[in-house]
């Protein structure tokens, strides 16, 4: 599970089993709240959400579109 950035107690990761075939470009985020996964191939989506409200939910999708280069490069590298 690498993790690609740690931010005001957030843990922005992916794992490093995707399946086969590997799914899309995505982030997971954990803290203590809950647990989310994003798209982050074009634009930035919710594929699932455990605990976050609404408005939590809005920041980390803004989180993720201001990181989103990190976040694909950093999947891109991992598994070329």
């Amino acid at each position: 599970m690498p993790v690609i950035l740690r931010l005001n107690g957030l843990k922005f990761f992916f794992y490093s089993n995707y399946g086969n075939p590997r799914e899309p470009a995505h982030i997971h985020i954990r803290n203590a709240a809950g647990e989310a996964k994003f798209w982050t191939d074009g634009a930035v989506k919710v594929s699932r959400n455990d605990g976050f409200d609404t408005r939590t939910i809005r920041a980390l999708t803004k989180m993720i579109e201001h990181n989103q280069t990190l976040f694909v490069e950093a999947r891109n590298d991992y598994f070329s």
